[in-house]
């Protein structure tokens, strides 16, 4: 008699308050269904793209086409684009001691939104000119695909400008997709990320709240920690990049202490910036001719993808 009692009396406060839940659950749909679905095998799309053009190394014809083809999209996208372009010194051989020439980098800025960028997204689009860690003598002059480092990070920034299309973002975005992070030479931190320099060096405005830096999040085998110098610098903002990772069960996040990667975020840490390098830097084809999209998965790209959409349209910003 309890039991029968007890669903009865359910029963009542059901249809009691039923038009109440129903006009709520309509008004204030969940967390999860107010989230767009980030494609990985649409992102996979646009690494392949990327790598299909060959080597973007700056001034190819490969290059010129690489920043063509982002500018396109992400005017499609109706973001405002700039070319951010700089003179850089580089060497012609991965060698301190070989001459050095003059080229001309390119970075592609693309803002969603208006007023000063809240969110920095960042990667870097250049192929390393040589690949030096080859286990084949004979390639190792020749310029590196740049599947996964370069191409992977900047897939997941191509798909999130086709969701920003279709689902504005809450908070202005800034893409900034970093040319010559590639291009430098053992035993010099100053000869990398030369893209990235150039533009921290130049931001003016008020710094975003945080930013996320995506590079070599393609592999197959993913793998990410915490970089060092994202937590020396930026540990609140690592730790609430990881808590969303957990919280979106992206299994390739490990939120123990890895190694110290000198990338592109770390001009960005220098000019005051929250930055956390997204990268797995523990990848077989690291400067290869084997660093092509076979080496990739589109799995990857949406686990990284997942976790940005959740940064950006959840509350974790406001």
């Amino acid at each position: 008699m309890a039991s029968q009692l007890t669903f009865c009396g359910v029963r009542r406060i059901l249809a009691r308050h039923l038009p109440v839940l129903m006009f709520l659950l309509v008004a204030f749909p969940s967390r999860a269904q107010q989230l767009p679905e980030f494609d990985g095998q649409s992102a996979f799309t646009f690494l392949y793209r990327q790598v299909a053009l060959g080597p973007r190394v700056a001034e190819s014809d490969a290059h010129a086409q690489a920043v063509a083809m982002y500018r396109d999209w992400f005017e499609r996208a109706g973001a405002q684009v700039h070319l951010q372009t700089f003179p850089a010194t580089i060497h012609t051989q991965p060698s301190l001691a070989s001459p050095t020439r003059q080229v001309k980098g390119e970075n592609v800025i693309a803002r969603f939104g208006e007023g000063a960028p809240e969110l920095l997204l960042c990667a870097h689009y250049d192929s390393r000119p040589w690949a030096d860690e080859d286990p084949d003598s004979a390639n190792r002059a020749i310029p590196v695909p740049g599947a996964n480092d370069g191409a992977s990070g900047v897939a997941v920034l191509l798909e999130l400008a086709r969701l920003f299309s279709e689902n504005p973002a809450p908070v202005t975005v800034e893409i900034v997709l970093f040319d010559l992070e590639d291009a430098g030479i053992g035993g010099s931190d100053a000869s990398w990320a030369l893209g990235s320099q150039y533009y921290a060096l130049n931001y003016s405005g008020p710094a975003p709240r945080g930013g996320v830096l995506l590079d070599m999040i393609g592999d197959s085998d993913l793998h990410i920690q915490k970089e060092y110098f994202s937590v020396s610098y930026a540990s609140k903002w690592t730790d609430m990049i990881f808590e969303l990772a957990a919280e979106t069960d992206a299994w390739a996040f490990d939120p123990s202490l890895g190694q110290a990667v000198y990338d592109d975020h770390v001009p960005l840490l220098k000019a005051g910036i929250p930055m956390v390098d997204l990268i797995d830097f523990d990848y077989p084809y690291w400067h290869t001719l084997q660093d092509v999209p076979a080496a990739c998965s589109p799995e990857s790209l949406e686990q990284i993808g997942r976790v940005l959409v959740h940064l950006i349209y959840s509350s974790a910003l406001r």
